[in-house]
């Protein structure tokens, strides 16, 4: 069976240059499992030029992951729709595409990962508010998703967590910021909740310039790899709760 690691792909070539790094990663934790990426847009290959690839050589199954931290749009409507086109077009190539990464206790683990990186020293919790900034989205379930990682995060020590949004919703990462100064927090932390950089990262961090702290993306965090080996072992044994969980010509 291969992985195939489906990006969103950006016109800024960190944006690849992160997931490769991440893919090795995750071909490095699991020697013998065969590891491709495929973008859904501005990069290359494409995803159905990459299960072209698998099924011209000799592919019988391919689990696809999405690179996604909640289940919105591209999740629940535009992948599924990729994958099954091509499953139609490939006889003989099964796709089975696994959950999105999260929410996750994981991913929680390497966003104080990436703070902790940033100069955040664990003695710091209690004085510390923490700006979740996701990219943003216009889907409800998604921006529920971040609140509720918000307000769990915020019981395991930290002054204060607040939601924060590159795009579509609000607030911004610069409202946040501006909230817990308000607040009379002591020191505030942006932590992007984001996996590559791009325009929507960028634009986190333009609004994280009256904050004491900005992590870096999630990238190739442990706490990633383990979590993306883990969404494939459930898709592989088909425990996925995917939208789509086998597709297949």
């Amino acid at each position: 069976m291969t992985l195939l690691l489906v990006a969103h792909g950006s016109r800024d070539p960190r944006h690849a240059r992160t997931v490769e790094r991440l893919r090795a990663a995750i071909a490095a934790r699991r020697p013998g499992l065969r590891v491709a990426v495929g973008f859904l847009d501005f990069c290359a290959p494409s995803v159905p030029r990459v299960l072209e690839r698998l099924a011209a050589e000799g592919a019988g199954e391919v689990v696809a992951l999405p690179l996604l931290l909640t289940r919105a749009f591209h999740a629940k409507t535009d992948i599924p729709a990729v994958l099954r086109g091509c499953a139609a077009r490939l006889p003989g190539l099964t796709v089975r595409q696994a959950a999105v990464l999260g929410p996750s206790p994981l991913l929680t683990a390497a966003l104080e990962r990436r703070l902790y990186e940033a100069g955040v020293r664990p003695g710091d919790r209690r004085s510390t508010g923490v700006v979740l900034a996701s990219a943003g989205s216009s889907d409800p379930e998604a921006i529920a998703v971040i609140a509720e990682i918000a307000r769990e995060w915020r019981h395991t020590g930290w002054c204060a967590v607040r939601p924060a949004f590159a795009s579509a919703s609000s607030p911004s990462t610069r409202e946040a910021v501006a909230a817990l100064r308000a607040d009379g927090v002591r020191q505030v932390a942006v932590a992007p909740y984001v996996l590559a950089p791009g325009r929507l990262p960028d634009r986190i961090a333009a609004g994280a310039e009256g904050a004491d702290v900005l992590g870096d993306v999630l990238g190739a965090a442990p706490e990633v790899v383990t979590l993306v080996l883990r969404r494939y072992d459930e898709a592989a044994a088909g425990r996925t709760t995917s939208v789509a969980p086998a597709l297949s010509a």
